[in-house]
């Protein structure tokens, strides 16, 4: 299948699932996703559709507001369309917005107004001569519904508008205010309390519910429950009488109208940006919810003036906080062992912003819960963060679900993925463990191979020592070695003082070993020797290889994608943080990678058979040492195959298959030494 057939084939998708949930929040008002999920998913299709423009068709929700009302209230419209704002996400998003106005209006240094966006349904209530005629929902932008006898209900909203001399030119004439209706938290948990207690189902969000009771039928029950109107914004004939978005908010207040008291105006943007800082916080401590901000050109001359693109006027975005749900896709599920033996299985996604940060896997904790959401590879999914911390997969999007998604099955990967280990599930458990695996167990099978010679290659600290020291509850991670006093070894059998000093000395040597060493030492699953290297050569630090991408990960030369998830999921687990952090704390940290130039720079080695004068990892070093590159495995790129004795002839065949230069034993040691 071509990419364009994909893309095409996932863009008819998006627009169903998206048309769907379109009608159910504007035309329904019955929402079944939040506007996290919604945006997630928007924003992958304009993704695609800015790949593939000649894709773009007429019923993309990208090209238009929304869908038809319903019939079930009058169709009203609207005297003049009710816009959308562009979504930004950033201070860099806000800085290119004003950018942009000013190379339109160049000179112009707006001032700025912004209030808190209100998590309810935008409704217009039409005056007349200071009298209250009608109420018209957003609908389409273009045509809403009348729902005036149920706004009628909403005591916030004013019969006759307050007689005022300063705004006594609203009340004469049309004046149609426009705002959301909305309920607050706090009313909204004590409806629900009082229909628990009665036995009724409890209703799911305040949004919803707003919704939903303005398009009742029967204006009683809209009586019976506590809505709210807040205003943000007036339309009158002579746009005049309306010079700034705070005199319309003063102007709202005067004629009895509740607006937001979380608004203002601002004189540049680093006073807006603060305001968004300070709400990013406590926005959780509104009456209200709400998910971001509106910024606006103060002045509304300027901000009419800028126009609009299509549905966007140029002189107004919605700044989103961090969302803390977002949708992605599932790439794939691999199993993570933790230092208990216990195997846990993790969803590895297309990276994607949930709560300010990237998330790329979380944990899908046992199979059961993987049957119980029905996951597979492939699909489409919902992640929110757990206490704003830890990312969880929260449902599947099976609207989205390809043909060939995978079912996961947990026996069979584990039997793939970790061929060399037997697993049980102990009865009444959900997890699978390794068979006959313990902490300690485990613990000294990773001190050993972090001591090893191809590793830290701490001297003394063999297998016997290793035992004694774990055995005896002194070492409880890998990092505790750096913390062992001379009392504590000497309290141990093996040891006396001269012995205890070594050992000490030994492992203090290598607080600061070369970072191929300790990356290979952490015992990442997949990660060889020369694995290792390859990865501190591409990005010279520890810290920079702890926080890439899993696609900076896959662009590394030798590193494919189970090695790249391998890597990915070893530096966000929780344990691993902790001990990385307590290396730090102590002192131990590798040295930055510092790529060697020498006469054999760019060259690329495959040692095949066994040496007599050197080791391979001898040779593997000296060959580094001069700048040269070894390679575990041959390939179209390897420059040359030193062939020792007893080779087979597969490396042979395939160095004559690919025309690569052989080399002998005394050939190498000749390159190595002139």
């Amino acid at each position: 299948m071509t990419k364009r057939v994909e893309a095409e084939s996932r863009l008819r998708e998006l627009k169903s699932l998206l048309a769907k949930y379109s009608y159910e929040y504007h035309v329904l008002d019955e929402p079944s996703v939040s506007d996290a999920i919604y945006d997630g998913l928007m924003q992958e299709l304009k993704r695609l559709e800015e790949e593939h423009p000649n894709l773009i068709t007429p019923d993309s929700p990208t090209q238009r507001v929304g869908d038809a009302p319903i019939d079930k209230f009058e169709k009203v419209q609207h005297s003049s369309r009710i816009l959308s704002l562009n979504d930004v996400f950033s201070r860099e998003d806000v800085e290119a917005w004003v950018k942009r106005m000013e190379k339109l209006a160049p000179g112009h240094k707006p001032e700025f107004f912004a209030d808190l966006k209100m998590d309810g349904l935008s409704c217009a209530v039409v005056y007349e001569d200071g009298k209250f005629v009608r109420a018209i929902t957003r609908g389409d932008g273009f045509v809403g519904e009348d729902v005036t006898t149920n706004v009628r209900t909403i005591k916030s909203v004013p019969l006759t508008l307050r007689q005022t001399e300063e705004y006594a030119a609203f009340l004469k004439g049309r004046t149609e205010i426009r705002g959301e209706i909305i309920m607050t938290k706090q009313d909204f948990e004590a409806l629900n309390k009082r229909r628990d207690a009665a036995g009724l189902p409890v209703f799911a969000n305040p949004r919803n519910l707003a919704a939903g009771t303005i398009r009742q039928l029967d204006p009683r029950l809209v009586a019976e429950r506590p809505l709210q109107f807040r205003a943000f914004d007036i339309r009158r004939d002579n746009e005049n009488e309306l010079p700034t978005w705070d005199f319309t908010y003063q102007a709202a207040r005067g004629l009895g109208i509740p607006v937001n008291t979380q608004a203002g105006q601002f004189a540049n943007l680093d006073e807006v940006m603060r305001f968004v800082d300070e709400w990013e916080e406590k926005r959780h401590d509104l009456p209200f919810n709400t998910d971001g901000l509106v910024i606006k050109v103060n002045n509304r001359n300027q901000y009419a003036a800028l126009g609009a693109v299509g549905k966007n006027p140029r002189a107004a975005v919605a700044y989103k906080y961090p969302a803390e749900e977002a949708t992605t896709i599932v790439k794939d599920i691999v199993i993570s062992i933790g230092r208990t033996g216990a195997a846990t299985p993790v969803a590895v996604f297309d990276p994607v912003i949930v709560a300010g940060t990237t998330v790329q896997h979380a944990s899908l904790h046992n199979a059961d819960e993987i049957a119980r959401k029905d996951i597979r590879i492939g699909d489409t999914v919902v992640i929110f963060k757990a206490g704003d911390i830890i990312p969880q997969v929260q449902k599947v999007l099976t609207e989205l679900r390809p043909k060939n998604a995978k079912r996961f099955d947990m026996e069979a990967e584990l039997a793939h993925q970790y061929p060399e280990l037997k697993f049980v599930r102990p009865e009444g458990e959900a997890v699978y463990r390794v068979k006959g695996a313990t902490g300690p167990l485990l613990l000294k099978r990773a001190l050993r191979h972090f001591a090893s010679k191809s590793a830290l290659d701490i001297d003394t600290l063999g297998e016997k020592n290793v035992e004694a020291l774990v055995d005896a509850g002194l070492v409880r991670g890998l990092a505790d070695i750096y913390s062992l006093t001379k009392e504590q070894v000497l309290s141990l059998d093996r040891f006396a003082d001269i012995s205890a000093s070594n050992l000490l000395n030994a492992i203090q040597a290598k607080k600061h070993p070369e970072l191929p060493r300790f990356i290979y030492g952490l015992g990442i699953r997949h990660v060889g020797q020369q694995t290792a290297i390859d990865l501190a050569k591409h990005f010279k630090r520890l810290d920079t290889l702890g926080t890439a991408t899993l696609a900076e990960l896959r662009n590394v030369e030798g590193v494919g994608d189970i090695v790249a998830e391998s890597v990915l999921l070893w530096f966000d687990e929780e344990d691993h943080q902790e001990l990385l952090a307590k290396f730090r704390h102590l002192g131990v940290w590798p040295q930055d990678m510092k790529v060697a130039e020498g006469k054999l720079s760019g060259k690329k080695f495959v040692i095949t058979g066994t040496l007599e004068s050197m080791g391979r990892d001898l040779a593997a070093e000296k060959i580094r040492a001069l700048g040269g590159t070894f390679q575990s495995s041959l390939g179209k790129d390897t420059d040359f195959l030193v062939v020792g004795k007893n080779v087979g002839a597969s490396k042979l065949t395939k160095a004559e298959k690919y025309g690569t230069h052989q080399l002998s034993e005394a050939d190498l040691v000749k390159m190595l030494d002139s």
